[in-house]
């Protein structure tokens, strides 16, 4: 059969497409960049660029298209997400129609009973838009996923990691069905098989009913920690949302809607979709150790940005989400010079802005037993893969483009920094340069915050002390 993914680089988007490849089908993934899709390594699956709010690019996409999974939605763009929901889901629709798509099926988020949150409206409201049309929509509505990447998966990982003891809102009362990725992956693939759940919308759960707290208790069981919850009861959503943005890793634009949705219980009324599709269900505990698993199991990929655990030192401790800066800079610079002025990155050359203050993080890594910058470099111009760069190692390149080092100096998480050049004629282009760090328990939270105004400084200023030096190199 041939299938899209609409959102194939978000989280349930990017698990489903090689699990409908698993199973034969033909699948065509589409996110807006394609080179983000690029970097996954899926063999045998057709690559698309498409955005929801760009008609003709789903025209494109949706050519020849049996069935296609809608995965959009705008919870982190911003204070109009619900327009722009709005406007995804009416082009989607017309394009599903034009292009003679049998059946839509599409996730939505459990509705909570009385009273629902913007989001979890947005989120209804978009199912209504998709079934506005003639082309049957199949709606499965989930709460709670457990699985690497989930925003809630990772808000419990991180709360367990980084407090011993945490001072929480009521929202941790709250109950909920967690359903564990692998289950919503086969009901999601199951419903391909049954095309009479065309125009019905099914809720589905995991098989316990449990508190935010008790989730919280049995995720630091299972990592081998104790923990103590003390709810608070004057903590609002949105002080709740700022509390999580400061000691854990995951955005803010992504914790605010998860903690609006949890002032109620999200409870599934799964009993017809168990009917329809009867497949045994992983329990909350059974979840968490398959997700610690396969992140121990999954190959390296070509972007950090996959949330790779090799990335992270395979520490399940360190965060899944990152804190960090991204600095973009056009310049009147070939591609070719500002490539290879990032290519000359550290060793002899140094790092382009503050180069003392390299050389004392350097000193204090030796210090504490770190390779601090003494393994200098290869080659002064030329990197390979694996290459050393000072306390920094090369784990990805993409000639040209993209060169991506991970720290390997004494840290309490992990970082990462990236340099991609992306071309804007012969003679310009733009340098986007990442830092990331990862953090790794209460003192990977306390070395973030005391040492973030430098970082600030040293990450702003580096990529135009960078450019400047390619202004002085040939282009060739």
């Amino acid at each position: 059969m041939n299938v899209l993914v609409l959102g194939a680089s978000g989280y349930i988007g990017s698990n489903l497409v090689p699990h409908l490849r698993a199973q034969g089908h033909h699948v065509r993934a589409t996110a807006r960049r394609k080179e983000v899709l690029e970097g996954r390594g899926w063999d045998g699956v057709e690559l698309v660029s498409a955005d929801a709010l760009d008609p003709a690019s789903l025209c494109t996409a949706l050519n020849g298209i049996n069935v296609a999974y809608y995965l959009v939605h705008s919870m982190g763009s911003g204070d109009d997400f619900e327009e722009r929901d709005r406007t995804a889901a009416e082009n989607f629709r017309i394009a599903a129609e034009t292009a003679g798509v049998e059946r839509i099926i599409y996730l939505g988020g459990l509705q909570p009973p009385g009273e629902s949150t913007r989001h979890l409206r947005s989120r209804q409201e978009t199912g209504n838009i998709l079934r506005a049309g003639p082309v049957p929509v199949t709606e499965l509505r989930a709460g709670i996923i457990v699985g690497a990447g989930s925003a809630a998966f990772e808000v419990i990982r991180d709360l367990v990691n980084h407090l011993p003891a945490m001072t929480t809102p009521r929202w941790v009362r709250s109950r909920t069905q967690p359903i564990a990725l692998q289950d919503l992956l086969d009901y999601l693939s199951r419903l391909l098989e049954i095309p009479v759940t065309g125009g019905k919308t099914y809720d589905v759960g995991g098989p316990e009913t449990l508190s935010y707290e008790e989730m919280i208790a049995q995720f630091a069981a299972a990592v081998g920690k104790r923990r103590w919850v003390i709810p608070v009861p004057v903590l609002t959503p949105r002080l709740s949302s700022y509390w999580l943005d400061l000691v854990t890793s995951v955005p803010a634009s992504v914790a605010r809607p998860l903690i609006d949705g949890l002032r109620h219980d999200l409870l599934a009324d799964d009993a017809p979709l168990r009917e329809l599709i009867p497949i045994p269900l992983h329990t909350y505990r059974e979840a968490i150790e398959a997700a610690l698993r396969t992140e121990r199991e999954l190959a390296l990929p070509a972007r950090w940005t996959e949330g790779s655990l090799a990335f992270r030192g395979y520490d399940p401790a360190v965060s899944y989400y990152s804190k960090g800066t991204r600095t973009e800079l056009s310049a009147p610079v070939s591609p070719s010079a500002a490539w290879n002025a990032v290519c000359c990155i550290g060793g002899e050359q140094g790092y382009y802005y503050a180069d003392f203050l390299w050389r004392l993080r350097g000193l204090l890594d030796r210090v504490v037993g770190g390779v601090g910058m003494r393994r200098g470099r290869r080659h002064p111009t030329d990197l390979r893969p694996g290459d050393a760069i000072d306390f920094w190692r090369v784990v990805a390149l993409e000639p040209g483009r993209r060169l991506t080092l991970v720290a390997e100096m004494k840290l309490p998480g992990s970082a990462v920094l990236e340099f991609e050049v992306i071309p804007e004629g012969e003679e310009n282009c733009r340098l986007v340069t990442t830092s990331r760090f990862n953090p790794s328990g209460f003192f990977g939270l306390l070395y973030w915050y005391a040492l973030l105004p430098a970082h600030n400084r040293i990450f702003e200023r580096m990529p135009r002390g960078l450019l400047r030096y390619a202004r002085r190199l040939p282009a060739a």
